[in-house]
């Protein structure tokens, strides 16, 4: 099983499949159960590479306050770790942050998708997605919270096994309290430097970061295309897996 270090944190990282890379960049506080439906549609024709973010999984916590820049250090470790020189980011949430902050500082990113991304942490609140691990309870009403209203109506048994997979691999109160920071300080302000093509997903129904804050990012981008998810929630690569999907692998085909 691959880990990573920086700065004495070790960082767990699975990769699967041949072809170019496709870095995976997680949530605030989420394991890397998210990227379960992207790691299936992808892994094969290109190598799919699926991290821990510290604080979450198999990666050890952070020990001290992080900052975008520093989960941006840990993606690039991981890239130099496994021999990666290049490769296609993709992002949600927080993890979106993370991919803009390689691309503006990195020669590494050959695209971005970013999901459910803003240009800057007052854009997006994660708070009510949040629960501890141990909070069966609370990792539900934040499922709930992130997913369209629809979804989480018509698909019962796929909650209860998104709790489960919360209570394994999510970030601890401290660990989230961390990554949460690092969201919250984060400001890109000169996104117009940024030109690698970009796929910018959002869901029309995202409640924590809302679909206006979708909108602002593929405008300042100027190499992005907006495409929107009607009627889904902030997690909008779980819940319409397979429209994402699509979307993504025309990225990766021309990109």
């Amino acid at each position: 099983m691959p880990y990573a270090s920086n700065d004495d944190v070790s960082l767990y990282y699975e990769t699967d499949g041949d072809g170019e890379a496709v870095l995976c960049c997680g949530d605030v506080g989420l394991g890397a159960w998210q990227w379960g439906w992207q790691h299936a549609a992808l892994a094969g024709p290109y190598e799919t590479m699926v991290a821990d973010t510290r604080g979450c999984g198999r990666s050890d916590d952070p020990p001290a306050d992080c900052t975008v820049e520093t989960l941006a250090a840990d993606a690039v470790e991981i890239l130099r770790d496994h021999g990666v020189r290049t490769a296609h980011v993709v992002g949600a949430g927080l993890g979106g942050m993370v991919a803009l902050e390689l691309a503006r500082t990195t020669g590494r990113v050959q695209s971005l998708t970013l999901i459910g991304t803003a240009l800057s942490g007052d854009g997006y609140d994660p708070e009510p997605m949040y629960a501890p691990p141990t909070d069966e309870t609370g990792l539900r009403q934040g499922l709930e919270a992130a997913l369209s209203r629809e979804f989480v109506d018509e698909q019962a048994d796929a909650i209860s096994q998104f709790v489960e997979w919360r209570a394994a691999e999510d970030a601890d109160p401290d660990s989230w309290e961390k990554q949460a920071a690092a969201l919250s300080e984060f400001v890109i302000e000169k996104p117009y430097e940024i030109t690698e093509p970009t796929l910018v997903v959002h869901g029309t129904d995202d409640r924590l970061c809302p679909i206006a804050r979708g909108h602002e990012l593929a405008d300042d981008l100027p190499n992005a295309d907006l495409f929107e998810i009607e009627g889904a929630g902030h997690l909008a690569h779980v819940e319409a897996s397979r429209a994402v999907n699509d979307r993504l692998r025309t990225l990766l085909e021309t990109a």
